[in-house]
């Protein structure tokens, strides 16, 4: 009795070594690394056409939502506003710079639309300040326009007066409130 009880054990683990090692992953052999192959090796067998170089996809996966999220942030924390001339609504060449900056941010974000708010100093009348800011912010509507951004996600307003950056009574303080702001509009 105990020799059978002693045969049955060795076939019980006898039979479980084949199982497990027919089981078992067999070794994989690696790719050797560039510094196993040395980089004049591998244009060598590359130009004998020995050795097929591999395609990988490591490129992030493309999220146009986040791109799209990207690109609005920058534009509203990124567009400048510009400044005029006392009683002019004619582009200055420094503003011109600044909103060629600016186009390429709303080119960039095309889902984006943007308020474009005309201000004045306090000299005038309150209703030639108004039309004059109103004029302010066409002309940088117009230039946006001819530099590609679609006249249809940009609106004007003109706030005259009523909204100083600096409300002191001088030339610095005026030269700071004759602008438009861009606002984007959610």
């Amino acid at each position: 009795m105990l020799k059978s009880t002693i045969t049955r054990l060795v076939v019980m683990l006898f039979a479980l070594t084949l199982l497990a090692s027919g089981c078992a992953k067999k070794p994989v052999a690696e790719e050797p690394t560039m510094s196993e192959t040395s980089t004049v090796e591998m244009q060598q067998q590359q130009a004998a056409g020995v050795v097929e170089e591999k395609v990988t996809d490591t490129a992030p996966a493309y999220d146009a939502a986040a791109v799209a999220r990207a690109a609005e942030l920058a534009a509203s924390k990124g567009l400048e506003r510009i400044h005029f001339d006392f009683d002019q609504y004619v582009l200055t060449d420094a503003a011109k710079g600044i909103l060629v900056s600016n186009a390429g941010l709303l080119r960039a974000a095309p889902m984006v639309r943007v308020l474009i708010e005309g201000h004045c100093d306090e000299r005038g009348s309150d209703e030639y300040n108004l039309a004059l800011g109103e004029k302010r912010a066409l002309a940088t509507k117009s230039y946006l326009v001819s530099l590609g951004v679609a006249a249809e996600r940009m609106n004007v307003i003109s706030y005259g007066e009523e909204m100083p950056i600096d409300s002191a009574r001088a030339k610095e303080a005026w030269a700071k409130n004759r602008r438009a702001a861009f606002k984007v509009k959610r």
